[in-house]
This record gives C-alpha cells, sequence and structure tokens, in this order.
C-alpha cells in the first residue's frame, strides 16, 4: 500500500510542476503601458527565481504524511485495517495535492509581489 501511495503522489507531484511554468501558465498580467519590455523579461525571470526558493516539494510530502495519519485514523475508527489502508492511501493523495497547490500559490504570491516592488503594476 505504501509503494502505490507513494507512486501516485509522485505522479500529482509531477503533474503539479507542469501547472507552474507549462502550457497554459499565463504568469502575471502586468499594464504594459510604458513599459520596457525587455527589462520586464528580465525582472521577471530573476523573481521566478526568487520564487523558486518556495519549497513546493516538501509542501506536499508534509501534506501527504499529515493525509495519511489523519485517513488512516479515520479508517481505524469506522472500520478495519483495510478501510484505514484505503482511508490512509486517498488522505495521502489529498495532503499531498493540498500541499503541493499550496505551494505553487506561494510561489505565484512572490512573483506578483517581486514585480510589484519593482515597480510594475500587476493586474492578477
Amino acid at each position: 500500500m505504501l509503494y502505490r501511495t507513494s507512486a501516485v503522489l509522485v505522479l500529482c507531484l509531477g503533474l503539479l510542476s507542469c501547472q507552474s511554468r507549462g502550457p497554459g501558465y499565463a504568469g502575471p498580467i502586468i499594464d504594459t503601458k510604458g513599459v520596457d519590455m525587455t527589462r520586464y523579461q528580465t525582472d521577471l525571470a530573476e523573481c521566478q527565481a526568487i520564487a523558486d526558493q518556495v519549497p513546493v516539494a516538501e509542501r506536499a510530502a508534509v501534506g501527504a504524511a499529515t493525509g495519511a495519519v489523519i485517513g488512516g485514523a479515520i479508517g481505524t475508527v469506522v472500520g478495519n485495517h483495510r478501510t484505514a489502508s484505503r482511508t490512509a492511501g486517498v488522505g495521502a493523495i489529498g495532503g499531498g495535492v493540498r500541499g503541493a497547490s499550496s505551494g505553487l500559490s506561494e510561489r505565484d504570491r512572490v512573483v506578483h509581489n517581486c514585480l510589484r516592488g519593482r515597480g510594475y503594476s500587476v493586474l492578477n
């Protein structure tokens, strides 16, 4: 069961990591009036590098561990060892996805705040 839960968690993390800057990632929306776009691209890259310090994988791992413990405890109370095993797996997946999503959201906030600090009008 632990192997299956770990495999699903790794898959979820892989998919979520693509979400951060993969296809469809719009990034920050700024008011471009009077903006030197070459300088903006440099600033954006620097802000994204700063945002990469947010520990997304660690948050996912903590979320998965917490979810597994809570899910297992609930399963133990309402059922038997099989129920506990299943609910622990579901809890691990849900907690991992929630932790990763939280980390990615914080990464976006860091980029937006960094750009605002550099004088850009961030609209989203």
